[in-house]
């Protein structure tokens, strides 16, 4: 813009030289040495020129004038103003200088995360290994773990390999001499279920059918009555339990006698939860068997109770 101003200016002076010294060859006068030329005569060294100095005044042409100034550059269009306007430029480099704040600031984060990662698998890896050597120095004296029965795989490979040593500690308990008041069958019509009853709810016991653990009550009596059966092996005796809901009718027979149930809740449970076989106060029954289907990782359990008559 300064460039610009100049170059405006220099013109309008040319202008009016060429004006004055049109008017000076048209009235014929001579212009006195000494007379000043406000705006026009440059001062030199010597001083302003007056008269008496024996020389007239012959004004300078347009051409002889020097503009003391730069040629702006022109934009391709012909326009005198450069290719955008600073407020753009300035706009511009605004926008540069945040985006390449941001984009620091991103690749800054994916460092401390990838840094972050590191360490935290470390500490994990050390925790486990710590834990590893723990649980190998106490194998020989771990307490064994119980879990709920129903499980389709077989009791060495229930386990991972590590912590088998916990269940093939425990003690089977030894199935009583059959009786009259022992469950002998189960019914479900809801789920089309008519399998035998037998005693005991190990890897063998529940190939035959539904278990009934010992232990627990039997039919009819005062306590929990605990079942359980396959949901993928074996027949899937209990493949279809989940479909039970409330008010849904099991029929258990002792003998030829029966004693009807009506179901009141379902739960899903993780193996080792055996709280679900403890006694209870009314005459109920708990039945379990693995889920999900094919995968077993954990237990499925319903609760009935008998009904009243």
């Amino acid at each position: 813009m300064e460039e610009l101003e100049r170059l405006l200016s220099a013109k309008r002076r040319a202008e009016r030289l060429r004006r004055f010294r049109a008017i000076v060859e048209e009235e014929g006068r001579e212009a006195s040495v000494g007379e000043e030329l406000p705006g026009l005569l440059p001062t030199g060294r010597e001083g302003p020129l007056r008269q008496g100095a024996g020389r007239s005044y012959r004004p300078p042409s347009v051409t002889e004038v020097k503009v003391p100034f730069h040629t702006p550059q022109v934009a391709p269009s012909g326009s005198p103003f450069p290719q955008g306007s600073l407020r753009e430029e300035k706009r511009g480099r605004v926008w540069r200088r945040l985006r390449d704040r941001f984009l620091l600031l991103v690749e800054l984060g994916a460092l401390l995360g990838l840094i972050g990662v590191v360490v935290v698998s470390f500490y994990n890896l050390r925790l486990l290994n710590r834990e590893g050597v723990q649980t190998r120095r106490q194998g020989a004296t771990a307490t064994p773990v119980a879990l709920l029965p129903g499980s389709s795989f077989p009791p060495t490979s229930e386990m991972p390999a590590p912590y088998q040593y916990l269940v093939q500690g425990l003690t089977p308990i030894p199935i009583p001499t059959p009786g009259p008041e022992q469950a002998t069958r189960i019914v479900i019509p809801a789920i089309d279920v008519d399998a035998p009853v037998v005693e005991g709810d190990g890897w063998e016991e529940l190939k035959m059918g539904v278990g009934h653990h010992i232990g627990s009550a039997n039919p009819g009596e005062r306590g929990n009555t605990v079942v359980s059966g396959h949901n993928d092996v074996f027949g899937e005796v209990f493949r279809r339990l989940g479909e039970l809901g409330p008010g849904d009718e099991i029929i258990v027979y002792a003998g030829e006698t029966p004693y009807r149930y009506l179901v009141r809740e379902k739960r899903i449970v993780q193996p080792d939860e055996v709280s679900v076989m403890e006694p209870t106060t009314k005459v109920t029954m708990t039945l379990i068997t693995c889920y999900p289907y094919l995968i077993d990782t954990h237990r499925l359990v319903v609760i009935a109770e008998l009904e009243e008559q």
